[in-house]
């Protein structure tokens, strides 16, 4: 019964890991998307944004408003394809620390006594998706997947030619 049940047991966790490579493309595709659309909407109105950081005391509006709006849709392309996913993601979850911290404080601080006011903030989601991917990385079915096979193989083919050499020296 035992051998069953370990059995059993790793069968599930077999299963569930094979979900994370797709886990992860879901969450970057979607949310790669959502970031798009917001850098794009924050792009094209910048004036609003610029206006909205002073308002929210954020040091250099002028120069913080467009660097953050690019940074969300340039941001977003590069999570969504799967490239420098962890530096991305780690830019990222400061951006939505900082979006809670300046705009959405008391949702952030009620974390404790009120988890619904945390979790309906609006850099919540953003933020947990962020992290994901800062933690996990960007799974399989990524640009930085495929990039580190290809210098893997570089390497390998490297490591070839140099004991190659190495031999007809000696």
């Amino acid at each position: 019964m035992i051998d069953r049940v370990q059995r059993l047991y790793g069968m599930l966790i077999h299963l569930s890991s094979s979900l994370e490579s797709p886990f992860l493309l879901a969450v970057r595709l979607y949310w790669g998307w959502q970031f798009i659309q917001t850098g794009w909407g924050h792009l094209t109105h910048l004036d609003k944004v610029t206006a909205y950081f002073g308002e929210l005391g954020i040091p250099f509006p002028g120069l913080n408003a467009p660097f953050i709006s690019t940074l969300e849709f340039v941001g977003g392309i590069l999570l969504a394809a799967g490239l420098a996913s962890r530096l991305i993601a780690f830019l990222l979850t400061c951006n939505m620390t900082v979006a809670f911290i300046t705009g959405d404080r008391e949702a952030l601080f009620s974390i404790f006594s009120d988890p619904d006011k945390f979790y309906a903030a609006a850099p919540y989601t953003f933020l947990i998706a962020s992290l994901l991917v800062l933690i996990f990385g960007a799974g399989k079915f990524s640009l930085d997947a495929l990039l580190a096979k290809r210098f893997q193989a570089r390497g390998s083919q490297q490591r070839v030619s140099a004991s190659q050499v190495s031999r007809n020296v000696a």
